[in-house]
């Protein structure tokens, strides 16, 4: 075990017995499995079946821990759900981390048990990955980079350019818990201590939607930019117009009240552990009934249906019954969120 009040110094970058070190004490422990354990320079991958997904992720999330993650179980949770959405089971990760001089072993150790943990939880594998030490301010603090591939398990495969018109969209639980989260960690605003984070791993409710709907048009995680960013991707994309009904949306009170008061718009928050989905018209409340029996998916709602008007944008009918424009977030509202 590493001592308590130790930190990186650039050797542990070196290759040498710093580096040799580190990885045994602080990954390799944490990350352990038969593929990883070999330490060569690539894993030897022998079980997967094509078709595969495949996708990468970076993340620079200030602070490095919050109220329901860190930025070890985001490297995680979002690299396995981007893999999930097209319609894939994820198997294996790689991860690479960009450390800064000067960190604490300490906190090093901790983002390493929490992407471990994240990691079995999803029942997926950290097989390969790679170290950098930078000096001092050259990096803030830690940056992760994760890849991950998975097995395709439904043909055709839900893509952003499959939305239909009569197709329903639902979303799986409360938006712009995640981003609002952040925000209130790094700032410290009493008024938002009962937010969390909804950071989670989402391949389990993905099989049991496609368990019972094989005909999935689209999966999408609403990340950066928020559900308003991503539906305008998707409509766009597809070419169709998509309606929304803001009183069907779920959003916490305390994510409102915080909205109100800060001046920013739940639907442009980000969400780490929220799945788009968006299906025919006859298979809708199939896909919100396998949503609502997983531990993520049991506030899903039906916020919305596709149409062939208006093509290329979102459109939200509102509580007194007139209509608005959501276009794409413009600039930053949350920069550094995951």
């Amino acid at each position: 075990m590493m001592a308590e009040d130790a930190i990186l110094l650039l050797d542990a970058g070196s290759g040498g017995m710093a580096s040799q070190r580190l990885i045994a004490q602080c990954f390799v422990r944490n990350f352990s499995n038969p593929l990883l354990d070999t330490l060569d320079d690539a894993a030897l991958l022998k079980d997967l079946h094509a078709p595969l997904a495949m996708s990468t992720d970076s993340y620079t999330v200030t602070p490095l821990f919050f109220p329901g993650g860190s930025i070890g179980t985001l490297a995680v949770h979002g690299t396995v759900n981007d893999v999930s959405m097209l319609g894939a089971r994820p198997r294996y990760l790689t991860c690479a981390f960009i450390l800064e001089e000067g960190l604490s072993l300490s906190v090093l150790e901790r983002i390493a048990a929490d992407m471990g943990n994240a990691a079995r939880a999803a029942d997926v594998q950290i097989v390969t990955g790679d170290t950098k030490v930078v000096p001092r301010g050259c990096c803030d603090k830690v940056f992760i980079n994760t890849t991950g591939v998975g097995e395709v398990i439904v043909d055709p495969a839900p893509s952003g350019h499959s939305a239909a018109s009569g197709d329903a969209v639902l979303i799986s639980g409360f938006v712009g818990d995640h981003g609002l989260t952040v925000m209130n960690s790094r700032e410290g605003l009493s008024f938002l201590a009962d937010t969390a984070s909804d950071s989670a791993p989402l391949n389990g409710m993905v099989e049991s939607i496609l368990s019972a709907c094989p005909d999935v048009h689209v999966l999408r995680d609403p990340t950066r930019g928020g559900l308003a960013t991503t539906l305008n991707e998707i409509a766009q994309q597809s070419n169709v117009g998509i309606y929304l009904d803001e009183s069907a949306i779920p959003i916490r009170e305390s994510v409102k009240n915080g909205c109100s008061f800060l001046g920013l718009d739940p639907l442009y928050l980000a969400n780490e552990g929220k799945c788009i989905c968006i299906v025919p018209e006859e298979q809708a409340d199939a896909a919100l009934t396998a949503m609502r029996n997983t531990p993520y998916g049991k506030d899903a709602a039906r916020i919305g249906s596709v149409r062939a008007e208006k093509a290329g944008r979102v459109i939200l009918k509102t509580p007194i019954g007139g209509e608005r424009l959501l276009t794409m977030l413009e600039g930053a509202q949350l920069p550094r969120i995951c």
